[in-house]
């Protein structure tokens, strides 16, 4: 009879883990961390050069060349440009990636110090950006490039390369920029192109422009 007890007792626990489990929210329907491919996906832009990321590099940089034309084209018809407008505000939530919690603050305060036309404010538990951790073979991002998807740090890549960098690299991604391995380490989007020696977590002028070029 007790171990009847104990089997009842089990199963009543069993059913009411099951039950919490299923009524907890989803942020944002994304996986979570121990969901999250060993590789970055083919639809991701990682941290060191690939072959899996030509096809979301090429999307990045064909919405980019787009806008640019259009800012060119706007300044050759001599265009009345707009009044100041208040930035595009763009949510982030870090809880899934705790360890490198201070430093996704750190690497949105430089993006926010460096461009006007795109804001990254933190609120956890409700957000269209998410970073996560994990274990896995490189950090990348995933998204459309309008502030949305995932960043995924990696701790193996983030203990040999310069974090701050990885986190301000990906987050570039968010805004919409895509790789440029072959580029300098003055180039921020240059990513893991230059070796782990490089510690530049800024993007330059041309970078910054870019991105308020994206988000006007």
């Amino acid at each position: 009879m007790a171990t009847l007890r104990r089997t009842v007792a089990a199963a009543a626990l069993s059913l009411a883990g099951a039950a919490a489990f299923s009524s907890a929210p989803v942020v944002s329907a994304l996986p979570a961390t121990s969901a999250l491919p060993a590789a970055a996906p083919a639809d991701a832009s990682g941290y060191l050069p690939s072959s899996l990321d030509k096809a979301q590099n090429a999307r990045l940089q064909a919405a980019l060349d787009t806008a640019i034309a259009q800012a060119e084209k706007n300044a050759a018809s001599g265009a009345k440009r707009p009044g100041p407008q208040a930035a595009a505000v763009i949510y982030y939530d870090d809880t899934n990636a705790p360890t490198y919690d201070s430093l996704i603050d750190q690497g949105a305060a430089i993006w926010n110090s460096r461009v006007a036309n795109v804001k990254l404010v933190e609120r956890d538990g409700a957000a269209s950006l998410v970073y996560r951790e994990g274990n896995g073979q490189g950090s990348y991002y995933q998204g459309r490039g309008r502030g949305d998807g995932q960043i995924f740090i990696d701790h193996a890549q983030a203990a040999q390369y310069y974090t701050l960098r990885i986190v301000t690299h990906e987050t570039g991604h968010a805004l919409g920029l895509p790789d440029r391995y072959t580029q300098p380490c003055s180039k921020l989007m240059s990513g893991g192109g230059p070796g782990t020696s490089c510690t530049n977590a800024y993007p330059d002028s041309v970078e910054a422009s870019e991105v308020n070029t994206l988000w006007n």
